[in-house]
Parts: structure tokens; C-alpha cells; sequence
């Protein structure tokens, strides 16, 4: 089997933390309580969460944080679907330099996240 790539998160609301990200169109594959933890699964992506203390969400941000890349086979059609749930999108869709086109938000912890097309 090749590589595959989970993250972890740690939110200070695990609560509000999956119901954001079930709007993204992840399902929630394990819970349990003690320390407060969710796995959520969406395709080959896996985002384990552990409930902790409140930071400020520029620490989570970019630069100083980490920018989570998402790559889908039709960017505008899970632009429409994301703010269809209604999620507050950062930036919208924009055509890149580089030859990609996404958009971009953050979660409630303030992790960035930007869903791109793929590269042909």
C-alpha cells in the first residue's frame, strides 16, 4: 500500500470543530470522550481532532501555521456545495498564478484551509 496522509487538530470546541467539518462533506468515523476526540474521513483524507485549550487562531494561521490543501476533481461545484452549508468563505474562487484555481476559509480555530482543482 502506498502512503497516505491523516492530520491532527486540536480544537478547543470538538463539538463545533466536526460540525464544521461535516458541512465540508467529512463523516465522522470514531468518537470518544475521554480527553475529547473525533476521526473524520472524507475520500483518502483522514483528520483526527483532540479537544484542547483555546489559542488564538493567528497562531494556527498562515504564515506562522499550517495552510491545509484540499484537491478536488471540480473546485467550483464544492465552492457551490460549501457555501450552500453555509460556510464563510475566506477568499473566493481565483484563478492562481500557477495555474490552479481555489478558494480559501477557516475552520472555527482559525486552521486555514484552501480546496483546490487538480493539476491536469
Amino acid at each position: 500500500m502506498g502512503m497516505t496522509l491523516r492530520i491532527e487538530i486540536f480544537p478547543a470546541d470538538i463539538d463545533a470543530s466536526v460540525e464544521w467539518w461535516s458541512a465540508l462533506g467529512f463523516e465522522v468515523l470514531g468518537r470518544k470522550d475521554d480527553p475529547p476526540y473525533a476521526s473524520l474521513g472524507r475520500d483518502g483524507v483522514r483528520i483526527g481532532m483532540v479537544q484542547s485549550p483555546w489559542r488564538p487562531a493567528e497562531h494556527r494561521a498562515v504564515p506562522s501555521g499550517t495552510e491545509i490543501v484540499l484537491a478536488v476533481d471540480d473546485v467550483r461545484a464544492e465552492r457551490d456545495r460549501v457555501v450552500a452549508a453555509g460556510i464563510e468563505l475566506a477568499e473566493d474562487l481565483q484563478e492562481r498564478e500557477w495555474g490552479l484555481t481555489d478558494f480559501r476559509m477557516r475552520d472555527p480555530d482559525g486552521y486555514y484551509l484552501r480546496i483546490t482543482d487538480r493539476r491536469s
